[in-house]
């Protein structure tokens, strides 16, 4: 799974990244986070026909970190839906609508896993991993509008997303059996592209993805309401 992840990069070196043409304004209020949590505002990267041109245009806006399905009458629901499985997503009811028109790709800088204890470690082990060239790393993911309609019929919209993880090989199995399906640049735009259809779609999150670094790092993580660039920084294995 994927519970916790880094995301610091200034919103334009996203913006350059990604070829994005629209930031949406919220996103200035955003800081830089070494601890992203469940629940909390995260930054994606949306691509959308407008309404009134039909003009398909990739815009970087903020979404609540826990996907609630548009027939949702409890937002509290989104605590379960942190994370989509790669290999049901097409048959779960809550996220085969999304697959099929609201792709999205949720930016960081790296993220965080826990090993389970070994011999002479009396807790499990946080390593945080992260692209090996350095660069953004860009995790396949959906989203939904939701809307509470009993409280109000012009109650406003709420953006929910979910991180979509697959199984994880080679060393990165030995800290855990999952991991964020990580899409690299020449996947970017099919992923996004709402003219893509599911199946296709589906098929990119078979990939090997980005070459990635894990790196033990203090267990101070651990807690969600701490934060800072000391989170990521290497520690003796």
């Amino acid at each position: 799974m994927c519970g916790r992840y880094a995301s610091f990069r200034q919103a334009q070196d996203i913006a350059d990244t990604f070829a994005i043409e629209e930031v949406a304004p919220d996103l200035a209020l955003l800081a830089p986070s070494w601890n992203v949590a469940p629940m909390t505002t995260v930054r994606i990267v949306t691509e959308r026909a407008d309404a009134e041109t039909g003009e398909v245009r990739r815009a970087l806006r903020a979404a609540r970190w826990g996907l609630v399905p548009s027939w949702a009458k409890d937002p509290s629901i989104g605590n379960r839906m942190i994370n989509a499985r790669a290999e049901t997503i097409a048959e779960k009811p809550a996220y085969k609508k999304a697959l099929a028109a609201r792709r999205c790709l949720v930016i960081a800088d790296g993220y965080y896993e826990w090993q389970a204890a070994t011999t002479g470690r009396p807790a499990k082990q946080p390593f945080f991993i992260r692209p090996a060239d350095g660069s953004l790393l860009a995790i396949a993911g959906l989203y939904e509008f939701w809307r509470d309609r009993a409280s109000a019929a012009d109650a406003p919209w709420v953006v929910t997303t979910t991180i979509i993880t697959t199984a994880a090989s080679g060393a990165l199995a030995k800290i855990h059996d999952r991991r964020p399906v990580g899409l690299v640049p020449e996947e970017w735009d099919p992923w996004l592209d709402p003219a893509v259809g599911a199946d296709e779609a589906a098929r990119l999150l078979s990939g090997e993805g980005p070459e990635m670094i894990a790196e033990p790092v203090s267990t101070a993580v651990n807690r969600a309401g701490i934060g800072g660039p000391e989170l990521i920084v290497p520690i003796a294995g």
